[in-house]
């Protein structure tokens, strides 16, 4: 099997240099979707063996994943593992989430943050732990964190479900749609580097949690 690491950015200047060199560290293709930056986010893959997609204006997160899962599946990679750009991640556990997955037969893996909750301040701390609670109770997943953007993919997956949300929500939508569909989903306790990601996320708390909450609501 073979796998590439996914980065979905939007001015991410300060930080992406960083993960993409640690990245490549790995000896694993890393693409960068740079979307609609007005900082010099794309510059910073000049150079370095990464591919670089670009959006001509800022689309949203799940916009910048469809894009770069639609180059991973025309590539004809088996997997691709999903990262944020902005350092919170710890890219050591990209190999270990890519062999729990594979060994495991599973489809979506998320690298779960769950024991950093309590770490976490406002809307974050409380949406993580009531959206891990519902995703339970409704489709039986034993996972213990739906948010994180640390996760790995199957090929499989990503060809048997029709993405649509551009926003965060899309973590939200591919979960309920491998649901609905019968793929095997389940997380793998690592810890981020940063638990609070608030300093360098473009997550907006309340117009965001909103949009992830009605997608899960969509599929009640």
């Amino acid at each position: 099997m073979s796998y590439c690491i996914l980065i979905p950015s939007f001015n991410a200047e300060k930080t992406l240099g960083a993960v993409v060199m640690e990245c490549l560290e790995r000896d694993v293709p890393v693409v960068v979707v740079d979307d609609g930056s007005t900082d010099g986010t794309a510059a910073l893959t000049a150079g370095l063996p990464v591919t670089l997609l670009k959006h001509g204006r800022n689309q949203g997160k799940g916009r910048a994943l469809r894009t770069g899962f639609a180059w991973a599946l025309e590539q004809g990679f088996d997997a691709v593992v999903t990262l944020d750009a902005d350092g919170q991640h710890d890219v050591s556990a990209v190999s270990r989430l890519y062999e729990a997955a594979r060994d495991s037969g599973t489809d979506l893996l998320i690298a779960s943050r769950h024991t950093q909750f309590e770490k976490m301040a406002g809307l974050r701390s409380s949406w993580n732990r009531f959206g891990v609670w519902c995703m339970q109770k409704r489709t039986g997943f034993e996972i213990t964190d739906s948010q994180s953007g640390f996760r790995y993919y199957s090929a499989g997956l990503l060809t048997s479900v029709t993405l649509d949300a551009d926003g965060y929500d899309l973590e939200m939508e591919v979960l309920m749609k491998a649901w609905r569909k019968g793929f095997r989903v389940a997380s793998l306790p690592v810890a981020a580097r940063v638990a609070d990601g608030r300093a360098t996320s473009h997550f907006r708390p309340v117009r965001d949690t909103w949009n992830i909450c009605k997608i899960f609501l969509r599929y009640m």
